[in-house]
């Protein structure tokens, strides 16, 4: 809800030149990624420890105060402690993930899991819908308070609509893990770290391409209502992800997730290097729907791969390096598309990010392929045995 506005909120501070607003913008948005980034174990640890609701219910309160203080801050300065102290609180996104999928059978992780996505991409779409539409009502400081009295109300219903269960399959036992003991359960699967590794490049995709859509749709188009058509742009593609995601996770559930995201990532990729390659916007506006669709389902699918590769009393924990690869993406990914873009030009950017994707489902292709023959290996050991 108060991302749209973020640089007319740092502008409103005093006489800032274009350069320093945007420069600001980028810090401020830029730093809670990153202490989030530093964080999410640490939180999906605790959760794993003392309860997921626990820590929803203390991250959802700290980010509402931080929220409600932006409203009141009078510099940069002390918006962009705001913004550090926000990312601290972030580890509400990997609780929820942790405690959905610890309730989840493993046999139905990816769809429970796809719809708990289907919020987060809700809430994408809409926030800066009505952020917007807010700021321009009653202007940008009511709006954080306003804001804040959503969050609180959000934790309020997880106080009390909540109920934490653990759904115990057969061969798991509930033990405490030393963080050495997880960090050795993470390094000695493969899969599971591209796993991890695709959380950051989707990510990392994502955001190359969000802060220069309006500087590309411009070239697309001379219409007046430039704001809109490029908020156009960049929502559609959540629309093909709200679409989309539960479904790809329903298929993850009966032929295997680690499949789909070798699919979903060749798919994102050849929808994503056309979009280089346009000439009208309603090319590119259809281009980045097919590409939501795509990659609608990379991110419940890696969270269920989790669920079923990782003993539930370490997951949280897992969820939380999940997650840091996702801020992580955050941050590259904006920094990377400014690059090429200032070096190659905009289409640039579709182009690399696109065949990043592929590259990625190669590595994933690869490692598949190993785990595959491992298997086979084994299996004729075994026999030989026999």
């Amino acid at each position: 809800m108060v991302l749209p506005f973020l640089s007319l909120y740092i502008e409103s501070f005093g006489q800032y030149s274009p350069a320093e607003v945007q420069r600001w913008a980028g810090i401020v948005f830029g730093v809670s990624f990153l202490v989030a980034f530093l964080v999410s174990p640490i939180w999906g640890r605790i959760g794993d420890r003392f309860g997921r609701k626990s820590i929803l219910i203390g991250t959802g309160f700290g980010i509402a105060l931080s929220v409600f203080l932006m409203g009141y801050v009078e510099s940069v300065g002390a918006l962009f402690v705001l913004r550090a102290f926000m990312g601290l609180a972030t580890g509400f996104i990997p609780a929820s993930m942790a405690l959905i999928s610890a309730q989840s059978n493993k046999r139905t992780a990816g769809e429970t899991l796809g719809t708990l996505q289907m919020g987060t991409v809700s809430g994408g779409l809409l926030g800066p819908l009505f952020g917007g539409l807010i700021a321009d009502t009653v202007g940008m400081e009511l709006t954080f308070i306003l804001t804040a009295l959503v969050l609180a109300l959000a934790t309020l219903l997880v106080i009390f609509g909540v109920k934490e269960v653990i759904f115990e399959e057969k061969d798991e036992k509930r033990r405490s893990y030393h963080w050495k003991e997880v960090i050795r359960h993470i390094v000695t699967h493969p899969l599971l770290i591209i796993v991890m590794v695709v959380a950051l490049i989707v990510q990392l995709v994502n955001f190359s391409v969000q802060p220069l859509l309006a500087l590309y749709v411009g070239e697309l188009t001379s219409a007046e209502n430039m704001a809109f058509l490029a908020g156009m742009a960049f929502s559609v593609t959540g629309l093909g992800n709200l679409l989309a995601t539960r479904k790809w996770g329903q298929i993850g559930d009966r032929i295997g997730h680690e499949k789909i995201l070798l699919l979903l990532l060749v798919l994102s990729g050849l929808f994503f290097i056309p979009q280089a390659f346009v000439t009208e916007l309603w090319q590119l506006v259809l281009l980045r729907f097919l590409y939501g669709i795509q990659v609608g389902g990379l991110i419940p699918c890696t969270t269920a791969y989790i669920r079923q590769v990782c003993p539930v009393s370490m997951q949280g924990e897992v969820l939380g390096y999940n997650q840091s690869f996702r801020f992580l993406g955050n941050v590259i990914g904006p920094v990377s598309g400014g690059v090429i873009a200032s070096s190659f030009g905009i289409p640039a950017v579709f182009i690399f990010s696109g065949i990043l994707l592929i590259i990625t489902a190669i590595v994933v292709k690869i490692i598949l392929n190993h785990k595959d023959l491992n298997k086979e290996n084994k299996s004729e050991r075994t026999q030989t045995v026999v």
